[in-house]
């Protein structure tokens, strides 16, 4: 079962406006280190991971994610992890995941027949992707 809903994220979420820069007489340079800071940090995000157990639970269940699927669902763990949220589950068309966002790792997939008249505990957020 191939999973390919798309647009139904936003895009990226707009950067902050900082205020200005102190300049150092007139030169325009922003503070040192402020640019390579928040670059480095936007690099060095680590992308999102399906656990062992997650593979499995895909494979079992005939489900494949495409490229940009995972993408969404990366772009969803963001939203979450800007939230504060620690553990979510991630409804995805006919998919529940749950991820552990501090991690950035799916850890269990299910689809709409499996997912059916459970009880997902040890969850602090949920996030509905259609």
């Amino acid at each position: 079962m191939n999973v390919k809903l798309e647009g139904l994220l936003p895009q990226k979420i707009a950067a902050p406006d900082f205020p200005p820069a102190a300049s150092s007489r007139g030169s325009g340079r922003a503070k040192a280190g402020s640019f390579q800071e928040v670059l480095a940090g936007e690099l060095g995000k680590e992308a999102l991971k399906i656990s062992a157990h997650a593979e499995k639970r895909l494979q079992e269940r005939k489900i494949t994610l495409s490229a940009a699927d995972l993408e969404k669902i990366s772009r969803a763990v963001d939203l979450a992890a800007a939230k504060g949220v620690r553990d979510s589950l991630i409804i995805y068309g006919d998919l529940a995941l749950v991820a552990s966002v501090k991690n950035r790792t799916v850890v269990t997939a299910l689809n709409n027949e499996a997912a059916a008249g459970r009880v997902f505990t040890n969850i602090d957020g949920a996030i509905v992707i259609k």
